[in-house]
């Protein structure tokens, strides 16, 4: 039980900022209907006061709208505060009229009124009422239309700012972090305008209802003085006057200010420093003006009638300052000249070139007319694909692929793309903007007219085809595709072809990082015996033949357990291929675990053994031409066999053959799978669908 009780207490007084303000929400309600002392009333009244001092002090002082995000609540809670005060001050004067000691209110009702009897009556009711309509009429309505402006266009511009947010993260300007802080930024700033727009609706009402609340007290005052209280005519309008005049412009100060704060917030949209600093930088821009001031006040002084004794203090006050800002902007051009003659000297020898002229990682450059594909005003998604495609890659292979930077180049064709890796170009094609890419992939039951082409990703056969023939090509067995889908595949494809030249050491020393805080064994283990140059031909070895490289720990250890008996890079990838079995052999079996392989002849495995050459850049087979002729026409022929059948050709040789076997078929057919007998796992279940053997 007592345990209970503490966790209540602790949940109540967690934060007394919380309770503070819960408690005095709740008090300002019920003073609208509970009664309170005068000596209360004062102290409410100069609180409200300060705070609309302070609330104007804050938003002078802030640089941007948004650092005062709770300003249109603020806007809320002194309107009700305010009101709850009108409203508690209006039953005591009314019930105690003349006998009403609230100190504050008499106070600014006899510094307005003064003591010059009916006169000064009628000059603080015209006061009065000349403060009332500036609020109403000229601040509270600008500040209303300021904010629904700044609102509506805020709102507007929210698409262009958030693609030009894409744009540079996409291009590599700004990291992932950057772009997210900048998009919520965005976000404030459009939720406070938002919030703005109908906070400002507060005050407009508050100075109608003051109007009404001094109406009665005036009114409502003079009937209940000379009817209940049974004061005479003269008293009665006297008191009620003077109470009326001080507790409106204890109600409208607060408010005014207030006001005057919601407009110079709304304003300032574009602020890059406090308003006190702003007015500073830009009324010293130029020291023309103050010197014309000057000269003006000067001839009005010199006219008859003029209070000269006013004029020229501000007139020598005015050509002083202006002199000055005349000195500083001579001093600001001689400086500037300097450094013009200082550059105009080193312009005359040519400049030196830097030494380094880096190129982007990945870049996708487009024709004029295929920027509407990034264009996020028009509903184009290709930003966001791209995005997926890098953490796809990164999930699916363990390449964090860098940001791809896209750039319209005026050299390509207008519906032309063109895909660079480090400045070189690996894929290029032709988008027919408005039309979608049937292709053929080998099942279609009826011919569709079109415009022929070729798949860019696949090669495969295909057709450019209207949007009114895209149903028909669907029940056809036509595979649609879109323009940024074409462009989506075609960029994942070339990403998993071309993924290690992508990796750099840079890439691989910032992989090392990473796992050196949870694996930092492991790490120094493997560092101390290859180098990062070691570490990245065996990484890119495995990229090459599509091997992921997210097991990252189980590749350096099997490194780190064979970098001692040699550091040769072909003999390395083979290791870390058999450690990674179990990955590399369920990535082509079927639902039941069935590995279909086409096996070699023993006798030609053994001559492409023996055909193994030691290069630089590894093992390769050196088959003699007419050999490898029959070879790869025996290869190709079992392949297309395979696939005819529906199977994926996977080709399983001896470990001491894989290697070879890949090199000596890799141009001409680069996506095939080659696996070694250490690389098929227990699980798997292989059935040899058939053997190539060469002709003869």
């Amino acid at each position: 039980m007592a345990d209970t009780q503490r966790a209540v207490r602790d949940s109540l007084f967690a934060d007394p900022t919380d309770l503070a303000v819960a408690a005095g929400t709740i008090a300002v309600i019920m003073m609208i209907m509970i009664p309170i002392p005068t000596i209360l009333l004062d102290a409410l009244l100069a609180f409200n006061l300060t705070v609309a001092v302070l609330i104007i002090l804050i938003v002078l002082y802030t640089r941007k709208a948004t650092d005062f995000s709770i300003f249109p609540t603020m806007l809320l809670v002194t309107t009700v505060f305010g009101l709850a005060l009108n409203i508690s001050s209006t039953r005591l004067i009314l019930a105690q009229g003349s006998q009403f000691d609230g100190q504050l209110i008499r106070a600014f009702a006899s510094f307005v009124v003064g003591t010059g009897g009916t006169e000064g009556l009628v000059i603080g009711f015209i006061i009065f009422i000349v403060i009332i309509a500036v609020q109403a009429i000229v601040i509270t309505k600008g500040a209303t239309r300021i904010a629904e402006v700044a609102a509506r266009f805020t709102l507007d511009a929210l698409p262009g700012k958030q693609m030009a947010i894409e744009a540079e993260y996409n291009s590599g300007s700004i990291s992932e972090e950057e772009a997210q802080k900048r998009k919520l930024e965005v976000q404030r700033e459009v939720d406070f305008y938002g919030q703005m727009d109908g906070a400002s609706k507060f005050i407009s009402g508050n100075v109608k209802i003051s109007i009404f609340i001094s109406v009665v007290n005036f009114v409502g005052g003079f009937i209940i003085g000379m009817v209940l209280h049974k004061e005479d005519f003269n008293t009665a309008i006297t008191t009620y006057t003077a109470l009326t005049i001080g507790e409106g412009l204890l109600a409208q100060m607060p408010a005014l200010l207030v006001s005057t704060a919601t407009g110079i917030i709304v304003t300032r949209a574009n602020a890059q420093g406090t308003f006190g600093r702003e007015v500073a930088s830009q009324f010293t821009q130029n020291s023309r003006i103050y010197l014309i001031a000057a000269a003006v006040l000067t001839i009005m002084a010199i006219l008859p009638g003029f209070p000269w004794y006013v004029l020229i203090p501000m007139a020598v006050a005015f050509g002083f300052l202006g002199l000055r800002l005349a000195t500083k902007e001579a001093a600001a051009s001689d400086k500037a000249k300097e450094a013009a003659a200082g550059a105009g000297r080193k312009a005359e020898t040519p400049p030196e070139l830097s030494p380094v002229v880096p190129l982007d990682p990945i870049s996708l450059e487009l024709g004029y007319g295929l920027i509407p594909l990034v264009d996020k005003d028009k509903g184009a998604d290709l930003l966001e694909r791209i995005t997926r495609i890098r953490k796809e890659s990164a999930l699916e292979m363990g390449l964090v692929v860098p940001r791809i930077r896209i750039i319209d180049n005026m050299r390509l064709e207008p519906s032309e793309y063109s895909f660079k890796i480090k400045g070189a170009q690996v894929g290029r094609a032709i988008i027919r903007v408005g039309y979608y890419l049937a292709i053929n992939p080998g099942g279609v039951t009826e011919e569709v007219p079109g415009e022929k082409t070729r798949d860019p990703t696949f090669g495969l056969p295909a057709i450019w085809i209207s949007e009114e023939q895209r149903d028909r090509a669907e029940r056809a067995g036509y595979t649609i595709v879109d323009a940024p889908s074409m462009v989506a595949t075609h960029l994942t494809e070339l990403i998993k072809r071309h993924a290690s030249e992508i990796l750099g050491r840079q890439e691989v020393q910032a992989i090392l990082d990473a796992l050196k805080k949870d694996y930092s064994a492991v790490i120094e283990e493997t560092t101390k015996r290859l180098s990062l140059g070691e570490i990245q031909k065996v990484l890119q070895g495995l990229l090459r033949e599509q091997v992921s490289i997210r097991n990252m720990v189980t590749i350096l250890e099997t490194l780190a357990d064979y970098a001692g008996v040699t550091k040769d890079p072909g003999f390395l990838v083979e290791k870390v291929r058999q450690a990674l079995s179990r990955q590399i052999c369920f990535q082509y079996t079927d639902a039941d675990h069935s590995l279909r392989v086409l096996t070699i002849d023993p006798g030609l495995e053994q001559k492409i053994i023996d055909s193994r050459v030691e290069t630089p850049g590894g093992v390769l087979s050196a088959l003699e031409p007419g050999l490898q002729r029959q070879w790869i026409k025996a290869l190709s022929k079992a392949v297309q066999s395979v696939q005819q059948k529906g199977w994926f050709p996977v080709i399983l040789c001896s470990e001491a053959a894989r290697a070879l076997v890949k090199s000596s078929t890799e141009r001409e057919l680069p996506d095939l799978v080659v696996l070694s007998v250490p690389e098929i796992v227990v699980d798997a279940r292989v059935d040899a669908i058939g053997e190539i053997k060469l002709e003869g």
